[in-house]
């Protein structure tokens, strides 16, 4: 492995890393100490959380891991060949699949569905019993998803 595909797979894998942990805190409790709350707090708590979440500190650690994983992937399908080419695309694919395309196409839908509702209406309470559980079950798949790109990325190196 080159010096700068050494560089970026390690920067790929920190990426994966630290994307991992911020998902693994809303499923493993943050989501059910927000479920414990009366529904309209809780609401509230997550629409001002899905706000919040849009900032060039996020963006950097999840979008940036998409592009270097991007480029790794790249890398793997020009040099096929080499030793580590296969867990780089693995680790891509995972990341792209199981990260970028589950909050696209399942959890920010939830999430503008959810910014739409009135936190105290009857629309609201009955919307976030189904967040609650389709949101974290996509989380979770959020959460291993980068976990696993994170192992391909390391065994790459090794």
């Amino acid at each position: 492995m080159s010096g700068i595909i050494f560089v970026v797979t390690l920067a790929a894998a920190l990426g994966s890393g630290i994307v991992a942990g911020i998902f693994y805190g809303f499923s493993s409790f943050i989501m059910g100490a927000l479920g414990k709350l009366p529904a309209h707090e809780g609401i509230a708590a997550m629409q001002s959380i899905n706000i919040a979440v849009i900032n060039p500190v996020f963006f950097l650690a999840f979008f940036g891991t998409a592009a270097l994983s991007l480029v790794l992937g790249g890398y793997a399908v020009m040099y096929w060949g080499t030793a580590e080419a296969a867990l780089l695309l693995a680790g891509a694919v995972f990341y792209l699949a199981g990260c970028i395309l589950v909050t696209v196409v399942f959890n920010v839908p939830l999430n503008n569905r959810l910014a739409k509702v009135e936190p105290a209406s009857t629309e609201g309470a009955a919307l976030w019993k189904h967040y609650l559980v389709a949101w974290t079950m996509w989380n979770t798949v959020r959460t291993v998803a980068p976990s696993v790109s994170l192992v391909l990325y390391v065994l790459a190196m090794v």
